[in-house]
């Protein structure tokens, strides 16, 4: 017997009975950045290596044990995208749309990480992004975060998730505090773990936001970042929760929150949940004013955030009692050669009729009693059926399956009209 293949640990199929929460998901965050004015950027799922090291970073976790990258046949080392907004920021530039401009986009799709799968965290993973250019100011911040909160309320999550806010100040501010912390570590190097000794000298603001209690203890003494901030970061930071004070959006000040990426300044904030265990984090995001110059491009402020589709999923399928399901509303049955084209041309029709109805043929052969089974199982709420006598007459039966009410008959003439009345 020939072995069976199986899929690549950590990335993982999406079955027949999920695909109706994620398409749910999926058009809810569609509608809403529509709503919003952004427009939608689709990037290759291959990028040249060099574009996330400079972006990202060579001192992270991403790029240093992370990133899917090989060499191709003419010896080029190329990536398989982490993340999205190192991608925008590259089309962006090459297509001439950043400089002097005002863009608003979004984005979804698959993206790659050699990570230890868990619940919530898979080697490919989904994210929808969305990103401003050209804004310096914290209005747009503002209205960014209160777009992902719009999608979050839109999807039944609002109750289940929580804000944390945080600025990282300007890149000058930040190179000083920077000085400052590993000074202040330097002193309990003994008390530090083998992560926190490693990022010392490559991103000590990463040690912020360990998990470690005994890091953390020893935080709790560390200079603190807001104490370095510049007066426009300082003024920034202070508009912005007027602002989302003003709209009604509960947030939570966390100064340890820095996010794992090197092109971050000023703003940074996520979305976290208590309901999926260690893996909180559902959407995440901040500004990186510096990024579209240090991959070639002008001097643009920048902003955007990611939400993990992967963990809403999740989430939704745990708190929402009433998920969407894509069962057909309609089961045709016949039980000749000359109803069942009768059948498949009536079907076309209700198509046409109705956007949007899911009619479903029985196709195969069998007695009625067989296809009626199968209707019950497809989970069809009718079952239209067309027999020699139907087919004199030129009418049809309608059955109830998940009511109980006696089966009709009706004119096929009238049967648009009939299944229109029904939704």
């Amino acid at each position: 017997m020939v072995n069976s293949i199986q899929a690549i640990r950590g990335m993982n199929d999406i079955l027949p009975s999920e695909t109706s929460v994620w398409q749910f998901v999926e058009d809810t965050v569609r509608q809403v950045v529509q709503s919003y004015g952004y427009q939608e950027i689709r990037s290759p799922i291959l990028e040249k290596t060099e574009l996330f090291k400079r972006s990202i970073g060579e001192a992270t976790d991403i790029v240093e044990k992370e990133m899917y990258t090989f060499l191709d046949r003419n010896n080029d080392s190329l990536t398989l995208r982490p993340e999205g907004t190192a991608c925008c920021v590259r089309a962006g530039i090459e297509h001439g749309l950043l400089y002097n401009q005002v863009q608003r986009l979004w984005y979804m799709g698959p993206y790659f990480r050699h990570e230890r799968p868990q619940k919530g965290r898979y080697r490919q993973f989904y994210q929808c992004g969305a990103e401003v250019f050209g804004i310096s100011t914290p209005d747009v911040d503002a209205e960014l975060i209160l777009l992902a909160a719009k999608i979050l309320e839109k999807l039944g999550l609002k109750s289940y998730v929580n804000l944390e806010l945080n600025s990282l100040g300007s890149t000058a501010s930040r190179a000083t505090y920077r000085n400052e912390l590993v000074n202040y570590l330097l002193k309990y190097q003994d008390q530090l773990d083998e992560d926190s000794l490693r990022r010392i000298n490559t991103n000590p603001l990463r040690i912020l936001d360990s998990k470690n209690p005994t890091v953390q203890a020893l935080l709790q003494n560390a200079p603190k970042l807001t104490h370095f901030f510049d007066t426009e970061s300082q003024n920034d930071f202070e508009q912005l929760q007027k602002y989302l004070t003003q709209v009604g959006i509960k947030f939570t000040l966390n100064p340890c929150l820095v996010r794992g990426l090197d092109y971050y300044t000023k703003t940074v904030f996520e979305w976290v949940t208590t309901e999926l265990g260690s893996q909180g984090a559902v959407c995440s995001g901040g500004r990186y004013d510096g990024l579209v110059e240090q991959l070639g491009g002008k001097p643009t402020p920048a902003l955007g955030f990611g939400l993990g589709l992967d963990r809403v999923v999740l989430l939704v399928q745990q708190v929402k009692k009433n998920l969407p399901l894509n069962t057909p509303h309609i089961y045709f049955i016949s039980d000749s050669e000359q109803t069942f084209q009768r059948s498949l041309k009536l079907a076309d029709e209700l198509r046409d009729a109705i956007p949007h109805l899911r009619v479903l043929m029985h196709c195969g052969g069998g007695g009625f009693k067989n296809q009626f089974k199968k209707a019950d199982k497809s989970g069809a709420i009718f079952a239209l059926i067309i027999g020699e006598e139907e087919l004199k007459t030129d009418s049809i039966t309608v059955k109830f399956l998940r009511e109980d009410v006696s089966q009709a008959i009706i004119k096929q003439v009238e049967l648009a009209e009939f299944i229109r009345g029904k939704f």
